[in-house]
């Protein structure tokens, strides 16, 4: 690979690198004793939810709670191995009366982030950097970072579209993604042993994948789980439903190696499944958001990332002939324009031509026909 020049990311403070809401939940449940405890997946949107939940407000008005926030497990390694990579900034958004603390926080156990790296303040859009990773999905939304990039919580799990992650591993995988897609090598193509269809709402990707299993017995299809009760005829193959219970029960003993919330629904995927269509000697075939890919391209080798590219107009008819509510719909047609960045790092776009020809092209462009 030819390095053509060194990336700056800026890095989110809070459950990014240190705990916050965990912490504030679990100083909640000490102090007030609630049975059932409060759990993380009770936050499951940005600010106050007007549930018990926001109890955990008045920690932020605390000066030993950003003090004693503890480091998030494996993030000081993550920082020692970004700063090799990338130019490492700190963007954090702090109270002002708390911004000291935070400083020597950061200083104290980060060492590698030079003390000018660091900046404070909610304007995260004015930094000129070439990624930003962050939790919270307005700062995503609105930066003006080349990539930037959203690391998974139970608060942002109605973003879609939008280039993200479940941990550490899978960042540094999507950089390692991002960098390779500035330089072409030219070489020949193993055959892959896991196909993912990436594409935006509307791309028809889930009817793409049953068309080539149909057209080719050499794919297995990934299926995933999903705590979402009605499916369309279309999807009713693709999905196992499970309870919401279950979900988090899976989900808590490390049975996903990806998950995802959307639109109030649990999905994910299983590292057993992926392993029993291998060892069948098949190729996996899965469709997936970005964050999916990322996380096969962390697991596994041999992962090949097909973006399927539809035109602007069909997107907008599939999505507003779709059962749901106005919310949902809204935001699916704004994450259209964030899959622009999603297209730029998938490994192949194919063009829909019709789910037939669309999969004959992925055969052909494979070289599994």
């Amino acid at each position: 690979m030819i390095k053509r020049f060194r990336m700056s990311t800026a890095l989110d403070v809070d459950d990014l690198l240190m705990e916050c809401i965990p912490y504030a939940i679990r100083l909640a449940n000490e102090k007030y004793k609630f049975d059932p405890p409060i759990t993380i997946y009770e936050v499951d949107r940005w600010g106050k939810l007007d549930s018990r939940a926001d109890v955990i407000f008045e920690f932020f008005d605390d000066p030993d709670f950003y003090r004693n926030q503890p480091v998030i497990q494996g993030a000081k390694e993550f920082v020692r191995k970004l700063s090799k990579m990338t130019d490492v900034f700190i963007s954090t958004s702090i109270p002002p009366k708390y911004m000291g603390i935070r400083a020597e926080r950061i200083m104290e156990e980060f060492p590698e982030i030079p003390p000018e790296h660091i900046y404070m303040g909610s304007r995260k859009d004015k930094l000129d950097v070439d990624i930003l990773f962050d939790d919270g999905m307005h700062n995503v939304f609105k930066s003006n970072a080349s990539y930037p990039i959203l690391m998974r919580r139970p608060w942002n799990q109605s973003a879609t579209g939008m280039l993200a992650v479940n941990n550490y591993d899978e960042f540094l995988k999507l950089l390692e993604v991002i960098t390779t897609s500035y330089t072409y090598v030219e070489g020949t193509e193993e055959k892959p042993s896991i196909v993912v269809l990436v594409g935006p709402s509307g791309s028809d990707k889930r009817k793409i994948a049953k068309t080539l299993l149909e057209k080719s017995d050499c794919f297995g299809m990934l299926v995933s789980y999903t705590t979402k009760e009605s499916a369309s005829e279309n999807e009713s193959d693709l999905y196992i439903h499970i309870s919401k219970n279950k979900f988090f029960d899976m989900l808590e003993h490390g049975e996903f190696f990806e998950s995802t919330m959307y639109a109030g629904h649990g999905f994910g995927s299983r590292k057993e499944d992926v392993d029993r269509i291998l060892r069948s000697g098949k190729i996996v075939l899965a469709t997936m958001d970005i964050c999916g890919a990322m996380a096969l391209k962390t697991n596994y080798s041999g992962v090949t990332t097909v973006y399927i590219k539809q035109h602007r107009r069909e997107l907008l008819t599939s999505i507003l002939q779709k059962d749901g509510c106005i919310e949902d719909k809204v935001t699916r047609i704004i994450a259209i324009d964030d899959e622009k960045r999603n297209r730029e790092i998938c490994d192949h776009i194919v063009y829909h031509e019709g789910c037939d020809k669309t999969a004959e092209n992925i055969l052909s462009m494979l070289h599994l026909k």
